[in-house]
């Protein structure tokens, strides 16, 4: 019975193995391939697969089943034999009790045996269902990322692949960490200086086109990540991998750039109402094209005689704008007669203005004629362009542009103005863009030729026009008319030069007058709200005067030429940086313009910078030589007069700047104002209003404030005290600790000197920087003194200093370990001071100097100082030539009081020498590409072009310095030549900077000092000089003129770049004093 359970179980499961309409499931599985054999199916390889898995699942329940099933049957059945053993000898049977035991155990035993099969059998199926479960997970996971964007691609090496997963998997601090980290770093070199030879086909290259394309595609529709996608499958693949382009690249990266961290702008700190109001009064000023400003200077008595001055200073003025409105209308009528005869003359921009406008603008110049005169052709210069800039203005008024300025500054103040909503935050490059509205055509400047002849013009009227009655110069002198202009040859700096001169009785009558107004150009004036954002090379800054992106001397039209010339975007870097420094707002520090001011009206203080007024200038010597005076006595007597009168003239050139500078700090007192920047040939960024900015000197610096406050935080105030122990100069070669110590200090004196700056201690004095060290001091006093110093609110800007910035760059290009240790980019527990170091090599050469016998060696024993050397070791980056250095270091010695005077000469020779020796030794890297640099363009010159490059930033550089070609204008009271050079080729921060020196908040100086050193980084990891080689060697050394020997050097010298060191730049981002 039992044989015949098993055997209809055995046929049972049979049946049940049966695959249902999957064939060839078995013969997959190989169990019971002998049964059935293989059986083909026409299905698709997926669907293969499918049903494959299908069956193994149902094969795997049917075992389940059937197994719990003979379970069953076998503990039913062998109860139900128990029990019949049991029964049997009760019934008399035959067998006896011990075999049918038997029997009962052999059948137990062969179905034990069934079980055990299985029980095999499931556990195999058991352990096949994991290997299929994980197959299918890792089957699905396939599908999965097939269908999604890769964002690693394959590394082509199979033995990094290993490395690298391994690394991930176990040892997070392999040696193939730092190996990984150094090829991601060079990828991007080698990708740049591969050979970008000639492709096989046109078909390459327009891949590369297509691709690149598509890129740049995909980024402006929001698709980053498709790209990146596609750019991975294309990295993956070795032939696909040569077609790819830096570009490329960059392109992605700047997409994810972009998308990842969205572009919040920082915002004003006024509301849009606000700032439309602010809006509104530059429009005015700019539309009124000048703007009169109170004088700061002693106001006096209302005496008689000034009252008199006055009133004949008004009517001579009336006279004169009446005469001269009657001789424009003759010059007029003689240009237009001259065009008639089909001569071109000056007639129609003599039609540009009304005779009143050319008047009132003579009338303004002839007001600002200093006593010692200027140059005519340079007074005819700034004539010209000041009526191309009143036309031009002019020009928008008539038409649309302001009302359609209006309306789009409006909408792109929403981008600027506090708790304003924007559904997308751009640059203000981009949303000014953004706004749709088309500009204005862009007006060319007029030629330079023709800017000089309508100045000259206009001089020239001026001179013959504005006439004074003769008894203002002599008290018994007539009623006849003298010119109140004079037309003087002079020699400056050996070269004989026409000067336009105002008499000294004119001056005099300027001066009793003592006017207490003066009137600026609105283009010289910071602006009263934030600036049109910089989008191309001529839109940009104020709203309605034009400026130039790139500041040249007049006449040069090849910088432009670039500029217009470069695809816009690589420019965009350069605008959004120079918006970027123009919208930061600004106010005036009141308590240091009230202290500068009382200093100012009395006698002033050129120990603190504030000039003294002409009264305090040396008299020279009076009367006449008596007869018979030697010739030493006579060239004493010249001698001296020379400098008393060099000597006033510049007192008065410094004192009419500060007067400038301090009467608009009154002027804006109280006013929140910007100030818009554009750049130099060089990229160097500057403030477009020249008067009144944070370029100045140590007194314009400190007059200057952030508009916007910051709390100071937790670290704000130690950043405020080592800012001011920086100011003082005491602590250079000392740790930031030892300065804040040091700051504690002396905090009575800081105190004092911030609450009684001119009446105590005067402590704030004695620092290099007096007039920022006061700012601070007053600052710190009101930190200290608050109930919560990290809530003070301060304005305050905090500056940041390159350790000798120029040559920390080459330090870096050339990755020289010993000069980059020298200026601080390698971290220290103390700041390294190249300008000292400097000079103890120097003063090691000269003791061994000295010790052979050499007399100046021995004569400047203890006279070779930091100070002696600092300033040409400053400039040598900037390409110092000997003799220059030499001026420098023979300008120090005549201030050292107790130098032999006589060897000041022979002094210089020397120390310039050793100078140039000690920077050779210590920057053997620096000097190797200064050598280069200098010999490349020296023979770039050779060929007959101007040295051009584009500098990271993408900025198209040419230097300015070349033959100039000569213009001639003749004709009036004088003939004038001037040079017209031609082309002779085809995160919320406040930022602001002066160059190598940084300002922001104290609260934010670690943010600024990350972002500092990680750009400084991410600039130096670029190939430069190779970029710089491949640039020269394409524009300088291919087409006709190649196979000319001088291309032939200059092409053998482009080729030898300078080998660089093995300096880290890494080491940049945690050096502390690298910017400090």
């Amino acid at each position: 019975m039992s044989a015949l359970r098993w055997g209809c179980g055995a046929a049972g499961l049979r049946w049940a193995l049966w695959p249902a309409g999957r064939p060839g499931l078995l013969a997959e599985e190989g169990a019971l391939r002998g049964i059935w054999g293989r059986r083909r199916s026409s299905a698709s390889p997926c669907e293969q697969d499918h049903r494959k898995d299908w069956g193994h699942a149902e094969l795997l329940e049917v075992l389940e089943t059937r197994a719990r099933q003979l379970q069953a049957d076998y503990v039913s059945e062998v109860a139900e034999k128990r029990v019949d053993m049991a029964r049997l000898p009760e019934a008399g049977s035959d067998q006896p009790p011990r075999k049918a035991q038997a029997g009962a155990e052999a059948a137990l035993g062969l179905s034990g045996r069934w079980a055990q099969k299985l029980d095999k059998e499931k556990r195999v199926m058991q352990k096949r269902k994991q290997q299929l479960e994980v197959k299918l997970q890792q089957r699905a996971e396939q599908r999965a990322q097939k269908q999604q964007l890769r964002v690693e691609p394959r590394l082509l090496s199979g033995q990094l692949a290993a490395r690298l997963q391994q690394w991930r998997l176990h040892a997070p601090g392999s040696p193939w960490e730092e190996q990984l980290a150094w090829l991601l770093q060079e990828a991007p070199r080698r990708l740049h200086s591969k050979e970008q030879g000639p492709m096989d086909s046109m078909r390459g290259e327009g891949q590369q086109q297509r691709l690149l394309a598509f890129l740049q595609c995909c980024v402006l529709v929001d698709q980053v990540a498709l790209a990146h996608h596609v750019l991975v499958m294309q990295h993956g693949r070795a032939r696909q991998q040569r077609r790819l382009t830096l570009p490329m690249y960059n392109a992605v990266l700047l997409g994810w750039a972009r998308k990842d961290c969205p572009v919040s702008y920082p915002r004003q700190h006024l509301s849009l109402k606000t700032l439309k109001s602010l809006f509104q009064e530059q429009l005015r000023m700019e539309m009124a094209t000048t703007v009169t400003v109170a004088s700061v200077e002693k106001a006096p008595s209302l005496t008689t005689e000034l009252m008199q001055a006055r009133k004949t200073l008004q009517g001579l003025r009336v006279r004169w704008e009446a005469e001269l409105c009657r001789v424009l209308r003759e010059t007029k009528a003689r240009e237009a007669h001259a065009a008639h005869e089909g001569r071109p003359s000056l007639f129609p921009y003599l039609c540009l203005l009304s005779e009143g406008e050319f008047s009132g603008l003579l009338l303004q110049t002839l007001q600002a004629l200093p006593p010692q005169g200027e140059s005519l052709l340079s007074l005819a210069q700034q004539l010209g362009l000041r009526i191309f800039n009143r036309h031009v203005v002019q020009r928008k008024q008539l038409s649309e542009e302001v009302r359609a300025l209006e309306q789009r500054y409006f909408k792109y103040l929403r981008l600027l103005a506090s708790h304003s909503q924007l559904a997308v935050s751009r640059l203000p490059r981009q949303h000014w863009e953004a706004l749709g509205v088309p500009e204005a055509p862009y007006e060319q400047p007029w030629p330079l030729p023709v800017v000089v002849q309508l100045g000259k013009q206009l001089a020239e009227v001026l001179v013959q026009t504005v006439k004074m009655p003769g008894h203002l110069a002599e008290r018994q002198g007539s009623c006849k008319l003298i010119p109140v202009l004079y037309h003087v040859y002079s020699f400056r700096s050996f070269r004989q030069i026409g000067i336009l001169k105002p008499h000294p009785a004119f001056v005099q009558l300027l001066a009793t007058a003592a006017e207490c107004t003066m009137t600026f150009e609105a283009a010289e004036v910071p602006m009263l709200c934030p600036p049109l954002p910089w989008t191309s090379p001529h839109s940009g800054a104020f709203l309605l005067s034009p400026t130039k992106l790139m500041r040249s001397m007049e006449g040069t039209t090849q910088h432009q030429r670039l500029l217009e010339a470069c695809p816009p975007t690589e420019l965009h870097g350069a605008l959004d940086t120079l918006t970027q420094l123009g919208n930061c707002a600004w106010r005036v520090n009141g308590r240091v313009l009230d202290l500068v001011l009382k200093l100012f009206t009395a006698k002033g203080c050129p120990r603190l910078g504030v000039p003294a007024p002409p009264s305090e200038a040396p008299r020279p010597p009076q009367g006449r030589l008596p007869q018979g005076a030697s010739p030493e006595h006579k060239a004493a007597l010249r001698r001296e007069l020379a400098r008393c009168l060099k000597v006033a003239r510049e007192m008065h050139s410094l004192r009419t700047d500060a007067l400038y500078r301090l009467s608009l700090a009154q002027h804006l007192r109280h006013r929140v104002f910007w100030l818009p920047h554009n750049m130099d040939f060089r990229g160097r960024t500057y403030p477009c209003p020249p008067h009144f900015n944070h370029l100045g000197s140590d007194l314009a610096r400190a007059l200057l404030e952030f508009a916007e406050g910051r709390p100071l935080g937790p670290h704000g105030l130690d950043w405020l005290k080592v800012h001011l122990v920086n100011l003082t100069g005491l602590k250079k070669r000392e740790s930031l600790q030892a300065r804040l110590a040091f700051a504690d200090e002396v905090m009575k004196d800081i105190l004092d000197s911030a609450d009684w700056p001119l009446t105590g201690g005067k402590w704030w004095m004695e620092a290099d920087e007096p007039w920022q060290a006061l700012a601070c001091c007053m600052e710190i006093a009101q930190a200290v003194r608050a109930h919560d110093p990290a809530a003070h609110v301060s304005h305050f800007p905090v500056h940041q200093d390159g350790s000798c910035n120029g040559l920390q760059h080459y330090a870096a290009l050339g990755r020289d370990s010993v000069g980059a240790a020298s200026v601080n980019l390698v971290p220290s527990d103390l700041p390294q001071d190249v300008y000292s170091g400097v000079a103890m090599q120097v003063e090691m050469f000269r003791r061994q100097d000295a010790k052979q016998g050499v007399q100046v060696a021995q004569v400047l024993e203890g006279f070779i100082s930091r100070k002696v050397v600092k300033q040409t070791v400053m400039t040598v980056v900037y390409g110092v030539t000997r003799y220059g250095g030499r001026l420098q270091i023979e300008k120090r010695l005549r201030e050292l009081s107790d130098f032999p005077q006589e060897f000041v000469w022979e002094a210089s020779h020397y120390l310039v020498r050793q100078v140039f020796n000690s920077l050779q030794e210590m920057f053997s890297g620096t000097r190797a590409i200064q050598r280069w640099l200098a010999e490349s363009a020296r023979l770039i010159a050779h060929t007959g072009s101007a040295v051009e490059w584009v500098t990271p930033l993408g900025i198209p550089v040419i230097q300015p310095y070349h033959q100039d070609a000569k213009v001639l204008i003749n004709g009036g009271i004088q003939s004038l030549t001037f040079s017209n050079s031609g082309d002779t080729s085809q995160k919320g921060l406040t930022f602001v900077s002066v160059h190598d020196c940084f300002w922001t908040h104290a609260a934010d100086v670690p943010i600024m000092n990350q972002v500092c050193r990680e750009q400084f980084v991410r600039l130096h990891s670029q190939p430069i000089l190779h970029d710089l080689s491949r640039f020269l060697v394409e524009r300088f050394c291919s087409g006709p003129k190649s196979k000319k020997a001088r291309v032939t050097r200059l092409l053998d010298m482009l080729l030898s770049v300078p080998k660089t060191g093995a300096f880290n730049l890494e080491q940049v981002k945690r050096s502390t004093y690298f910017f400090s």
